[in-house]
């Protein structure tokens, strides 16, 4: 099992979508993780809605740090997914594993929208396109991959 970090500055929304949906869609290959480079504290009200509505399990998400992916007892990410053009510009920590990175770009959903409806339908959006792409990848075989080709994997799904 590949362990994936979904990372976006505030770790409240992208990344948490990412998070969940990798772990409900990945037919057991994948455990996801989200943080942020400065995590807002809170997940977004409209990504738990999303969460509940799409049948995804809201039980342990947590607006959290990527602090705790540097200490010696957190788990070996394989890959990191950075899904805000913010957070793929920072300069990231030091990942005791070394891990592949892509950057799967999404315009940040609680901005979008002039009311609670569009801002829905916004991250509705989001949550839908991290389907399609953690489906494909399910469905791709991914034992014994390099790093290498898991990133072009990963690249050659959001690009389609």
């Amino acid at each position: 099992m590949l362990n994936l970090l979904f990372l976006c500055t505030h770790n409240s929304a992208r990344s948490i979508l990412g998070e969940i949906i990798a772990n409900t869609r990945s037919e057991g290959k994948f455990k996801a993780f989200s943080a942020g480079s400065t995590p807002s504290g809170n997940v977004n009200k409209f990504a738990y809605r999303i969460a509940s509505e799409f049948g995804y399990p809201q039980n342990y998400l947590s607006s959290k740090s990527w602090d705790e992916f540097t200490k010696h007892d957190a788990p070996k990410i394989d890959l990191v997914i950075t899904v805000c053009d913010s957070a793929a510009k920072e300069v990231c920590p030091i990942w005791p594993s070394s891990p592949g990175n892509v950057h799967w770009g999404f315009s940040d959903p609680s901005r979008e929208g002039n009311d609670d409806k569009e801002t829905y339908a916004a991250f509705a959006s989001v949550a839908k396109e991290l389907e399609r792409r953690m489906s494909k990848i399910a469905r791709a075989n991914i034992n014994n991959l390099s790093s290498k080709d898991l990133i072009s994997l990963f690249n050659e799904v959001k690009n389609k």
